[in-house]
């Protein structure tokens, strides 16, 4: 399911052109956001979207949760992480599985325009990102912020990054490394001063990835410290917005067992859902003419349509 999902075409037909927006989220970054706006924009409540590793507002379930949230008469906004969606040459600086900052300046710098309810819908990467900014917040979570999904959460990123490294997830593996790879000899050429492509010819996983470049950056001690520090399932027992969590038994790089911590269980704000089936970011039935079948989106529309209308 989670190949299928991400090699079929879909069709988007309710969702105009996005106005693009650059966000300042730092002295040297800059974050690109695909916003779909209503007329009467501060009136309706706002979806901001997170994609997952190496993802981008273009990715199939981003455009997916896009098409319903604006049907239904949400705003939109599709944000790419730092680098991502073809934006390295807008920060000097790279992301990482937990830098909730971004977000939180996106959110209170569209709430200083009038937008005063929004849902965060975060997938994979993006889903951790969602509740570490909900349990980071706590008790303090700002009044704009009504709901939060996490869809294929990696929250409990130690034990995901072990499972990456199946045997039988090398395919997995190779994609992103690939991806990875890619960006990192674009960001060197862009910031030939600040980084160097030296290290990329001994990465062949993801840990080497973060041990040779996300760990150094941002201060870690190594890949093992930014796993630990990054992970959502560290705050979530914190979290006080109503958060949605849709994952899948049967994903190849989300063990099913975080879900069921005691964190996540005993946190009366939090609604854990593991189906047998539905693969990494893809949860897939049969359509009927009026459901497409992409049913986590529905249930993510779902829940910030009745957090945000109570």
């Amino acid at each position: 399911m989670t190949l299928w999902a991400w090699a079929r075409r879909r069709p988007f037909p309710n969702l105009p052109s996005p106005e693009s927006r650059l966000f300042q989220v730092a002295p040297d970054a800059r974050v690109l956001g695909h916003c779909y706006w209503h007329r009467d924009r501060t009136a309706r409540p706002t979806i901001l979207a997170l994609h997952g590793l190496e993802g981008s507002s273009q990715a199939h379930y981003m455009q997916g949760v896009a098409d319903k949230a604006w049907t239904a008469g949400f705003n939109v906004v599709l944000l790419n992480q730092r680098n991502c969606g073809g934006t390295e040459h807008l920060s000097s600086t790279l992301y990482h599985s937990g830098l909730t900052a971004d977000t939180d300046w996106v959110l209170r710098e569209l709430a200083a325009e009038g937008l005063t309810r929004f849902g965060v819908v975060g997938y994979s990467l993006g889903g951790n990102l969602a509740l570490k900014l909900a349990g980071d917040y706590g008790a303090q979570a700002p009044s704009f912020l009504k709901a939060v999904v996490a869809i294929s959460p990696v929250m409990d990123l130690p034990r995901c990054v072990d499972a990456l490294e199946r045997r039988s997830n090398f395919a997995y593996q190779w994609n992103f490394v690939r991806n990875l790879k890619a960006r990192m000899r674009r960001k060197v050429s862009a910031f030939p001063e600040r980084f160097s492509a030296e290290p990329l010819d001994r990465i062949r996983t993801v840990r080497d990835f973060d041990e040779a470049y996300t760990a150094p950056h941002f201060g870690f001690r190594d890949a093992t410290d930014y796993y630990y520090r990054a992970a959502s399932l560290r705050v979530v027992g914190r979290i006080q917005v109503p958060a949605l969590i849709i994952s899948a038994a049967d994903d190849p790089f989300v063990p099913p067992e975080p879900f069921s911590d005691p964190a996540v269980t005993g946190n009366p704000h939090i609604t854990a859902l593991v189906s047998p089936h539905g693969g990494h970011c893809a949860f897939v039935a049969a359509g009927n003419g009026v459901h497409d079948g992409y049913w986590a989106e529905w249930r993510a529309l779902e829940h910030c349509r009745l957090t945000i209308a109570d």
